[in-house]
């Protein structure tokens, strides 16, 4: 029975985090330099981005007053 390739496995997937990162960042990039696509509705491939536009701003939760 053949061995299995661990470090294939693992380049792979170090190589798919990286990869996965790189569009981030670029996406971020794209966000800062174009702030009115960055609105939350749709990314350049149309679909929608997770965020909901509820008003709030951050993680923080809200602060009673």
């Amino acid at each position: 029975m053949a061995k299995t390739n661990f470090q294939y496995e693992k380049r792979q997937k170090e190589l798919e985090k990286k990869k996965k990162a790189e569009e981030k960042a670029r996406r971020k990039l794209d966000a800062k330099n174009n702030p009115k696509a960055a609105d939350g509705s749709e990314d350049e491939e149309g679909e929608a981005t997770d965020e909901a536009d509820d008003g709030t701003e951050g993680d923080a939760p809200a602060q009673p007053q």
